[in-house]
């Protein structure tokens, strides 16, 4: 039997390193920082180039930051933004997690790390500040420029199990069952949260992806790699998955 709860991301992780939950959709970077963790080999949420999704949004060029604002409920983007700094510009920007707000991120800090809906309702095109334009940096694509790889933001783990292939089973049906419903998600979310339909059905079937390919499996090395090197986490060893025999 299966109990499905919702929650963010990073409340699954900490469900999963309290044994609340059996398995979670968690932050990609939690598999460095919960190395008894194990990854469902189908699912992920992913990119590959850019996602519209993740943005930095910034008063000065990327280059020129000093600190930025983050999202307090980022876990795997607020270690992207910090790889991307130092590999692209050479810079260790500050990082404060900081309440989802554009304007009172901006007051904080040089450039505000907004992710998921609340970055969905922004019009890159038409932001300022004060009146001023801002420059705004889609996380995908920068981590794309930077490896040419996908981007994982997220991924189904679980704890280890007595019976891998029944919650292997379990995820891959429920995936094919939501992909094979998209159009109907896609409008069933845009009544519910206020977004244009179509808008919805490219971001769902073009800006992200969601299978965990052998380039997806390669990113996650890549960048979990890269959080080590860069003393953002311990250095992984290789990432565990569940058999997927």
């Amino acid at each position: 039997m299966v109990e499905l709860e919702f929650a963010t991301p990073a409340d699954c992780a900490e469900k999963l390193r309290c044994g609340e939950v059996d398995a979670g959709l968690v932050p990609t970077i939690e598999l460095a920082r919960q190395p008894d963790l194990a990854a469902v080999p189908q699912g992920c949420i992913a990119c590959d180039g850019p996602v519209r999704s993740i943005l930095l949004i910034s008063k000065k060029p990327f280059d020129a930051v000093e600190s930025i604002a983050t999202d307090q409920g980022s876990r795997t983007s607020a270690v992207l933004v910090q790889i991307l700094a130092l590999e692209l510009h050479g810079t260790r920007p500050a990082v404060r997690p900081h309440a989802p707000q554009l304007d009172t991120m901006l007051r904080a800090a040089d450039a505000a790390l907004i992710i998921g809906d609340p970055a969905l309702r922004l019009d890159p095109a038409m932001l300022e500040w004060r009146g001023q334009p801002v420059h705004v940096y889609d996380l995908g694509a920068e981590w794309k420029a930077l490896t040419g790889l996908p981007m994982v933001f997220a991924v189904w783990a679980a704890n280890p199990k007595d019976d891998p292939e029944t919650l292997v089973a379990a995820l891959t049906g429920s995936a094919a069952y939501g992909l094979d419903r998209i159009e109907e998600i896609a409008l069933a979310e845009s009544r519910r949260l206020g977004f244009e339909a179509d808008f919805l059905r490219k971001y769902l079937t073009h800006d992200i992806r969601y299978e965990l390919t052998a380039a997806e499996r390669i990113a996650m090395d890549t960048y979990l790699g890269l959080a080590a090197r860069q003393g953002l986490v311990q250095a992984p060893s290789a990432i565990r998955y569940v058999s997927d025999s």
